[in-house]
């Protein structure tokens, strides 16, 4: 079997994606996201991309905030927190904001524009928020904080930050200009805005940007969306037809496209053997209007999930081909319509919604979750069958090498070093050290640098945990310590465990 070039498949995904989107809309999504009186649809899902550590996120359940977990669908009028944790959210055309600790945004609009364009506004209720936009012509994304509105343009990368009755907000690339009653300000590449949250004054410009303890971690995810994959392969979606490209960084970091034979070209994850099951993990998210989600919790588990189909080939194991329409919320055909080996049917999804006191997070562990992770303060150990779970994102670089390995030998060692902290955060991302707040530490391939922490010692935004954590990570499907093997157990914390008897129809 034959790994194939994932820029040259990806061209190909991309175009099979874009034919499905412009299919109709999923039957749930019509029926509850109806044009507006402007014209406007209301049929957007984006996505929550990372989340580390204690974050929490209201879908309007009724349930108020409960414990979030990479890819939930974000939706319009939807609130997002941090309280010991980070997160990221990422639109359809890949632009992206980020939440340091102790943050709280709500979303009051995610519309579609009859020109098939997007129309977001996002309001920071507290802390720092970072907005980094591509540049997407026609997409419209507003800002708001305190009283204040703000049109941001493409292509803009900004920090945003809520002090008392004061929001700064500082460029790091890209500009703004903003109209008063009598002159324009200019707002351009290093240099900071300080804005009174009420009135309609202008604010005061300063030439510098004063530095946080999370500009690197924005700085490092904001090159990894802009570097993978390459910009050529995304052709089929810089157009004004196709909106849905999202996630497919994260495809072309954790796996590949490979010629399985008789079953065609499929992709399939690293570190995952032929016994590995796709659906084995995840949760249904209850969604108003909409029912169940289902939601996966690989770093790379959105666009499969949501789009094509999961198949088994004898020999190989399960894969994913591009395809078909693309599932928004109601994405249920995508996991029950595959068939196992032994010829069972994919999951089912819950038969009612949660009743008064019941969660609307339930998890799905038919096995335990694989994890990989940081073995001791020079090494990071990958394990067969974790599927990426717990592999930073880009900073370990190639992992085709590893995952060949990890399958013949069931792990893979690869020396590291990890940085320490830059600095203790407290309320509002401010220097101020609280018990056991840490700002982010990183890995990197290669030898340990002086200094270099074990396990343990401070969180990892990219591999590691940070804050409370369930099982090795916040608002996930539990996993292992980082030095040893899987463990079962639960989602976010208040969720149900899953029942033995009917592992994939929770009830």
């Amino acid at each position: 079997m034959k790994n194939l070039s994932f820029p040259k498949a990806l061209a190909s995904l991309s175009i099979l994606l874009l034919a499905g989107v412009m299919q109709a809309q999923t039957n749930d999504e019509n029926d509850a996201n109806q044009p507006t009186a402007t014209g406007n649809s209301k049929v957007r899902i984006v996505r929550l991309s990372q989340v580390k550590g204690e974050v929490q996120v209201d879908r309007h359940t009724g349930r108020g905030f409960e414990d979030a977990m990479a890819n939930l669908p974000i939706v319009e009028g939807s609130q997002l927190r941090t309280v010991e944790g980070i997160a990221e959210v990422e639109f359809e055309d890949n632009s992206t904001l980020r939440l340091a600790p102790n943050s709280l945004i709500e979303f009051p609009s995610l519309e579609r524009l009859p020109t098939g364009k997007t129309a977001s506004s996002v309001h920071l209720l507290r802390g720092t928020m970072y907005v980094s936009l591509l540049k997407t012509q026609g997409n419209q994304f507003t800002l708001l904080f305190g009283e204040r509105k703000l049109d941001l343009p493409p292509a803009i990368h900004i920090r945003v930050q809520m002090e008392g009755n004061e929001a700064k907000l500082a460029v790091i690339d890209g500009g703004l200009h903003l109209q008063g009653p009598t002159e324009v300000v200019e707002v351009s590449k290093k240099k900071t805005a300080t804005f009174q949250t009420s009135g309609t004054e202008l604010p005061t410009v300063t030439k510098d940007v004063a530095s946080t303890e999370f500009d690197e971690w924005d700085k490092q995810a904001a090159g990894y969306h802009s570097r993978v994959p390459d910009a050529s392969s995304m052709s089929a979606f810089n157009n004004s037809s196709s909106s849905y490209s999202y996630g497919l960084s994260d495809m072309g970091y954790y796996g590949s496209f490979m010629n399985a034979g008789g079953c065609g070209n499929m992709w399939r994850p690293y570190f995952a053997s032929a016994a590995w099951d796709p659906f084995g993990n995840g949760a249904w998210a209850y969604y108003p209007g909409a029912g169940y989600s289902w939601v996966s919790p690989y770093p790379w588990g959105w666009t499969p999930y949501h789009s094509g189909s999961w198949s088994y080939c004898a020999g190989t194991g399960w894969g994913w081909l591009p395809g078909g329409a693309w599932s928004g919320l109601n994405n249920v055909a995508v996991v029950t319509t595959p068939r196992n080996p032994s010829g069972g049917s994919g999951l089912l999804p819950p038969i009612h919604g949660p009743r008064p006191g019941e969660p609307t997070l339930l998890p799905v562990n038919r096995g335990p979750l694989v994890h990989s992770g940081i073995a001791s303060s020079e090494s990071f150990q990958f394990r067969k069958d974790s599927a990426g779970m717990g592999v930073p994102r880009e900073s370990l670089g190639r992992l085709d090498k590893f995952s060949r390995e990890a399958e013949h030998r069931g792990v893979a060692n690869m020396h590291i070093s990890v940085s320490p902290p830059s600095a203790v955060y407290g309320r509002g991302g401010n220097s101020q050290a609280g018990p056991g707040q840490q700002g982010p530490s990183t890995i990197h391939r290669g030898s340990p640098s002086p200094g270099a922490m074990g396990p343990g010692q401070g969180g990892s935004m990219n591999g590691g945990s940070m804050g409370r954590t369930n099982g090795g990570m916040s608002g996930g499907p539990a996993m292992g310590p980082a030095s040893g093997g899987p463990s079962p157990g639960a989602m976010p914390s208040g969720g149900p465990r899953p029942s033995p008897a009917s592992p994939g129809r929770p009830r």
